[in-house]
């Protein structure tokens, strides 16, 4: 019996000592030394009921081995893997009433009276952030001038990418094997960067109903493509980590760029096999990019409102391409583990500051129960801190970086219901329910008020 004492003792403290290097590596100074902390606890109270000469210690110590084990056969059981009826809108969104949309919007102009004309329901909202600094301000309180001219430059790039986003195809056209052509635009996809890509077909939910920003503000979205493309790159840890500061709307902006920018390749390379191809990249955009990638099997959409991917939670940004190339779909995201650990957790709706993410039950939305964030309330306070927040991606218990350890936790997320909540109280314990931001990097400015390793 000391044996298996000592044994369990040994395990539970390697475990914990593995948990708290890779959380020193990860810059979570916090949850390494509460993994340390938790391990010598462990390991001194089994070594303890292995060998001190108490009287009935050795007892209690095969109790608690039993119960152990029981508790340990318990989360290894698949259990609890609910389904999510009705996956598909009943309606299309229009872009105008998206609060990007309506930020373009200039006071004075045509297109401004005519959108609260029919839109009034916008107007007090859209007054309330209009009077603060805004996004990427120097005026903002989070303004800090390096980062905030990274992020614009980012933007400033995007914008001259996007006149690549369609054009004619060529007049000899290229016929390919549909899964060897899916084969190829995966594979070219991560060779360019992409962290997960998937293919399904174009939807009518997929579409914007009426363009909202533009030259073809107001006008019918139109797109008759068969298939899309989506994609995923990965957002920084150590960058999303020191959300909301100006590091993370720099992160955010680079990668919107880059995923950008293997969209435009993809679509050109499309275009040069004869087959019509169209890139939807920031801000120029014709489709929903997380209702595109939960239906090419890329993840489900969580609480925050973003789509929430296997490796990565909601930290990526997505694009999408939409072809008539002939390619083999992928099946649809049916992850209701997901969903149920979004049910149980609610730590991105309790760091919120604008209190924007719901913190109650999904509510049915066109046709379909989901969360809906207060895009107002997030909008505007981006507007008064000047960065996008980030602070909801940040505490995501997901969007732990992609390491084995992460790994073997999100596989028990998957199978296990008293795994996700087991998870939840874990997360809280290492991590702290409303963990603080994490330093910015050394080689960019700091703000004042800020830290900086």
């Amino acid at each position: 019996m000391p044996l298996i004492l000592t044994l369990i003792a040994l395990a539970g403290g390697a475990g914990a000592a593995w948990l708290a290097l890779e959380s020193r590596r990860e810059g979570e100074v916090t949850a390494a030394r509460r993994a340390r902390d938790l391990g010598l606890l462990w390991t001194a109270l089994w070594l303890a009921l292995a060998w001190a000469p108490v009287p009935g210690a050795r007892l209690l110590g095969l109790v608690l081995a039993g119960l152990l084990a029981l508790a340990l056969i318990a989360l290894l059981v698949p259990t609890g893997r609910p389904r999510r009826a009705n996956s598909a809108p009943t309606a299309r969104l229009d872009e105008r009433t998206a609060m990007f949309a309506r930020a373009d919007l200039e006071p004075g102009t045509e297109r401004f009276d005519r959108h609260y004309e029919e839109f009034p329901q916008h107007r007090e909202a859209d007054d309330a952030w209009r009077a603060l600094p805004g996004l990427l301000s120097p005026d903002a309180n989070r303004a800090e001038p390096v980062a905030f001219a990274a992020a614009n430059a980012s933007f400033d790039a995007i914008g001259r990418l996007a006149v690549l986003k369609r054009g004619e195809p060529a007049d000899r056209r290229q016929d390919l094997d549909p899964a060897m052509a899916a084969r190829f635009v995966k594979g070219w996809a991560r060779k360019l960067g992409a962290l997960d890509v998937g293919v399904t077909r174009l939807r009518p939910h997929h579409l914007y109903a009426i363009k909202g920003r533009g030259s073809r503000w107001g006008e019918p979205i139109e797109l008759d493509h068969a298939w899309a493309i989506a994609f995923t790159v990965e957002m920084d840890s150590d960058s999303l980590g020191a959300a909301p500061e100006g590091v993370t709307i720099m992160e955010s902006a680079q990668q919107y760029l880059a995923s950008g920018a293997i969209a435009v390749q993809l679509t050109t390379a499309i275009r040069r096999l004869g087959w019509p191809a169209e890139a939807h990249l920031d801000a120029h955009y014709e489709v929903v990019c997380p209702l595109v990638a939960k239906d090419a099997g890329l993840g489900e959409i969580g609480r925050m409102g973003l789509l929430m991917t296997p490796r990565l939670g909601p930290r990526v940004r997505i694009a999408v391409v939409t072809t008539d190339l002939p390619l083999a779909a992928d099946e649809p995201t049916d992850d209701g583990a997901v969903l149920d650990f979004c049910d149980v957790c609610r730590k991105c709706a309790d760091i919120c500051p604008a209190r924007a993410v719901p913190e109650g039950a999904p509510e049915p939305v066109e046709g379909i129960d989901r969360w809906r964030i207060d895009q107002e309330a997030c909008f505007t306070y981006w507007c008064r801190s000047g960065t996008d927040c980030g602070q909801c991606i940040r505490v995501c218990p997901y969007a732990k970086p992609d390491s084995p350890l992460h790994a073997v936790v999100r596989r028990g997320l998957r199978h296990s219901s008293l795994f996700r909540r087991l998870a939840v109280r874990l997360d809280d314990l290492l991590y702290g329910r409303r963990p603080a931001s994490r330093p910015v990097p050394a080689w960019l400015p700091k703000r004042e008020g800020s830290r900086s390793t």
